[in-house]
């Protein structure tokens, strides 16, 4: 009897899914336009020309309405082309505020009493990854927007104190306010609509201004060879668009509203008080509507910048709809306008029906899906030059006129001209080298090829520096970030690799970049050729009794704990790489031991044979602290109990029965020889040798072994530790009571347990590694676990919490932390929502309750949101948190692949 063949499974692709194809395959350019428009041009690195480097200071916002960008552009819910040369956003008046709110307003790094914060609401509500469908929500105060209030009550606060909020000032009080959504769909590439739906929620009838504003990124004042493009009224409510590289577009403007023109070039009389060079300026409809300036807008409805005045009463409750249309072809504007918008719509829910595990309840699908939303409207258009940028600093290290400051002098081969997924686009509208592998474990459950891009422009040579360097924030590209580009390099390479497209070409290339930026981190991070690494902050910012960035108050210099264990991790990625990289070509045997042979020696490095005190593992207390080696040779350890110790749990890989490191012969020949020349050193580390056969006969790569595993876990997994109601916390609570304190000439320092806000200004004040959770961290623990479990099985379990009496596998433990993460957006037994603490709007409102704000960091008792508002970026993961707990079983842990994805996946999320 023959057996029953069974039929294959068709998956019938989403429309969006389809587009995503026909980007990728045909190269239709459905991501041509996009939410690639920042919040925040002013106050940047980019814009800073001052002899000080004080970028807040030398542009402020008072400024940015009046004065040109030199490299780039800003707007409330905007969007732009990906080369940003034309954007379009809003701007609104409500008769009463001293300006036109054409951009976000916030807090300078002096200004806030915990450094820099955008203080608006707003909310990335949806978005498909080719934009297709987008959709923001900006909440407009009707009455006067409290400018000076803020500014001065935060100023005045102490660090102690907590920040003062929008809604503390009472401008939000009897729901005087409008609800502007912004919806953006695509007809195809070039053919966009739009519509903002007004709402008022106040209690009388309220007028309000809308002007949807188009205008050209000014590049011609720049550079005199540029064709200065034009706009120029040719009908009632339409606005022709000619610019020489974009070609020929019109704005079509539902209702004939009046349309006003200026130039989108600095009012120099208002700065400076210069003459300007033109009577049609920047600030021109601030100048025209607020002021009532009439002269002051282009009679002959032409300029560079352009906006559809609408003045609208819109009744207490009620609604006011404006449509318009941005198309590069000829078209009857508002015909099938509505049925466009309802056809992409549904495109958009059928495609996150199709990603979204289908046993999220109603309250996880919305979170997961403005996660995702969130994630893809932060994608920026960054342009930075910085050969031209130091020219024109007249700080060019190689033209010799480098007699003036600026940073970042050393990177002058840097060109950024690109679109990238941004952490914050107010607070940080600039990319961050390890925030930004992060960003690519949420990306690729919507967009894998923008995932992909990502992690590559890293490691292009017109971004990573010749040495090997990976540029950290335009702050200063040399600081050093953590090494996690091999690890999401190898994320993704497993999760396609599972969906049936392993894409060897992706995972060579990096691996070359990865290569030198390796070679950067040995020679410039182990200088004594010790195997143990510093690094500075390592974007722990403040985790240290000292700033680990600057030069240590007791001379000398620090092992780093974190610095080493990423270092180990690094190793272990590279080294799965090149395995993979070996069954194709035999030439990455030898590449794939040297990495082997590294991660040995570091792990070595960490807990020598015999008791030692200049090592970062301390056997009585069970963890690993940063080593302080002082001037006269002595060394000690720096006894804080922070997530520096619980990094090293990160440095873990499991290697297959079948010989994944030994089938390779030249490979076994290498291995085999250290052996014999290492007995006790391999002995002494994590589980080596035939005794030392896990789950399924796997070999474990780890810098822990069994013992060190317990003993960290009863810190992590206790609860007046690290282990709290919403994830594991980035200092122990234990130093709530007990500081950690350090004497010197008469100074004392301290780490002691905040689980909110810091109390210091080191690395600005606006972040804090002493208590909160965060949310990228707790994603490598819950790998790291997963990755144990692999090797450990059913057979090896905890107490959790520590003391309960309870014992979980590693799977069980890693559920429950990521149970606790998701637990802060989701409402709790009382329909509350932790993340929003006891702000009562966001509570309870109707018109706020749903609509979700991804925090940088939480606080590590309540789960409360603080640090940045949007930064959506990192912790745009609880998306990856959520498809963990809904989509992987025990079974699916125990292998290998499935437990790297952290999560799995339907095939429609890569199909065809």
């Amino acid at each position: 009897m023959k057996p029953i063949q069974k039929s294959p499974v068709v998956y019938v692709q989403t429309n969006e899914q389809k587009r995503l194809n026909d980007a990728r395959e045909a190269g239709v350019p459905w991501k041509k336009w996009g939410p690639y428009l920042s919040e925040r041009q002013w106050g940047t690195v980019r814009e800073d020309y001052s002899y000080d480097g004080n970028a807040w200071n030398y542009f402020p916002h008072d400024q940015s309405r009046s004065r040109a960008y030199r490299w780039g552009e800003d707007g409330l819910a905007g969007i732009s082309d990906d080369k940003q040369q034309l954007c379009f956003a809003i701007a609104l008046w409500n008769g009463r505020d001293p300006i036109l709110k054409e951009r976000l307003f916030g807090l300078t790094n002096s200004e806030g009493n915990h450094g820099e914060d955008v203080k608006e609401y707003y909310f990335y509500l949806d978005s498909t990854p080719t934009h297709s469908y987008m959709k923001y929500l900006y909440k407009y105060p009707q009455r006067e927007f409290p400018y000076l209030d803020l500014v001065e009550t935060n100023r005045r606060r102490s660090r102690e104190e907590l920040e003062y909020e929008l809604l503390d000032t009472g401008v939000f009080d009897d729901d005087r306010y409008f609800d502007v959504f912004v919806e953006y769909a695509k007809a195809d590439p070039e053919d966009l609509l739009i519509r903002i739906s007004v709402h008022n929620r106040g209690p009388e009838t309220a007028e309000l201004h809308l002007l949807p504003t188009l205008w050209f990124r000014n590049t011609w004042s720049w550079d005199k060879d540029e064709t200065k493009p034009a706009l120029h009224q040719v009908a009632k409510g339409t606005v022709q668009i000619v610019h020489p590289r974009l070609g020929d577009h019109k704005l079509y403007c539902e209702g004939d509203p009046e349309l006003l023109f200026t130039e989108n070039e600095s009012n120099i009389n208002r700065l400076w008080s210069k003459p300007n060079l033109s009577p049609y300026v920047k600030d021109a409809f601030h100048n025209y509507v607020v002021s009532g300036q009439l002269e002051a807008v282009n009679p002959a409805k032409t300029g560079t910048k352009a906006a559809a005045h609408y003045h609208l009463e819109v009744p207490s409750q009620g609604t006011k709809v404006v449509k318009l249309r941005l198309t590069a072809k000829p078209a009857e504007a508002f015909k099938s306008f509505d049925h466009i918008f309802a056809s992409r719509l549904a495109d958009a829910n059928e495609f996150y029906d199709r990603i979204t595990p289908a046993s999220l309840s109603e309250d996880e699908r919305r979170i997961h899906r403005q996660a995702l939303a969130g994630m893809l409207w932060s994608k920026q258009y960054y342009y930075f030059d910085l050969d031209r940028w130091l020219e024109e600093h007249e700080a060019h290290p190689l033209t010799g006129q480098n007699h003036r400051y600026a940073r970042n002098s050393e990177w002058f081969h840097m060109l950024n001209n690109d679109i990238i997924s941004m952490p914050d686009k107010w607070e940080y509208p600039w990319y961050a080298a390890w925030d930004l592998a992060f960003h690519t474990l949420a990306l690729s459950l919507v967009d894998f090829d923008f995932a992909k891009e990502q992690l590559l422009l890293m490691l292009r040579n017109l971004y990573a520096h010749p040495n090997g360097q990976i540029p950290a924030y335009e702050w200063n590209f040399s600081d050093v970030n953590p090494p996690v580009h091999a690890w999401a390099t190898l994320f993704l390479y497993k999760v396609e690799k599972e969906l049936g497209r392993a894409d060897l070409r992706f995972l060579e290339q990096s691996f070359q970049g990865l290569m030198l930026n390796f070679n950067w981190w040995v020679n410039r991070k182990d200088p004594e050729g010790k195997n143990v690494f510093a690094g500075g902050f390592l974007g722990l910012d403040n985790i240290g009794i000292f700033d680990r960035s600057s030069p240590l108050p007791t001379g000398g210099h620090l092992d780093q704990a974190d610095g080493t264990a990423w270092m180990a991790f690094y190793c272990q990625n590279m080294l799965e790489i090149a395995l993979v990289l070996t069954d194709y070509d035999s030439m990455y045997e030898d590449i794939a031991f040297r990495f082997l042979e590294h991660f040995l020696w570091i792990t070595y490095a960490m807990d020598r044979i015999g008791e030692s005190h200049d090592e970062m593992w301390d056997a009585k207390d069970g963890f690993f602290y940063d080593l302080l080696h002082l001037p006269n040779g002595d060394a000690m350890r720096l006894k804080v109990r922070s997530m520096v110790g619980l990094l090293p749990l990160c440095a873990s890989t499991v290697l297959e029965a079948k010989g994944q490191l030994l089938q390779h012969p030249r490979l076994k020949e290498m291995v085999n020889l250290f052996k014999k020349r290492h007995p006790e050193m391999l002995k002494h580390i994590a589980p080596a040798g035939d005794s030392f056969i896990g789950y399924a006969g796997r070999r474990l790569l780890s810098v822990c072994n069994k013992k060190k595993v317990e003993q960290i876990l009863k810190y992590m997994l206790n609860e007046n530790e690290f282990f709290g109601p919403y994830g594991i916390r980035s200092l122990s609570r234990y130093h709530l009571e007990h500081p950690f304190m350090f004497h010197l000439n008469g100074q004392e320092y301290k780490v002691q347990y905040l689980p909110a806000e810091s109390n210091s200004g080191m690395f600005g004040g606006n972040s804090n590694w002493r208590g909160p959770v965060w949310m990228p961290v707790n994603g490598l623990l819950i790998r790291a676990l997963l990755n144990l479990y692999q090797f450990y099985g059913d057979d090896f379990k905890v107490e959790c919490p520590t003391g309960s009496g309870t014992y979980m596998t590693l799977f069980e433990v890693a559920k429950e932390i990521g149970r606790r993460l998701s637990s802060i957006f989701l409402r709790d037994a009382d329909g509350l929502r932790p993340v929003y603490g006891g702000t009562r709007k966001f509570q309870e409102d109707p018109h706020w309750k749903d609509y979700i704000l991804f925090y940088e960091y939480f606080h590590g008792e309540n789960g409360a949101g603080l640090g940045a508002s949007h930064q959506t970026g990192w912790t745009g993961i609880v998306a990856r948190t959520l498809d963990l707990l809904a989509r992987i079983r025990p079974e699916d842990a125990l292998r290998v692949d499935k437990a790297e994805m952290v999560g799995r996946m339907t095939r429609e999320q890569i199909a065809g």
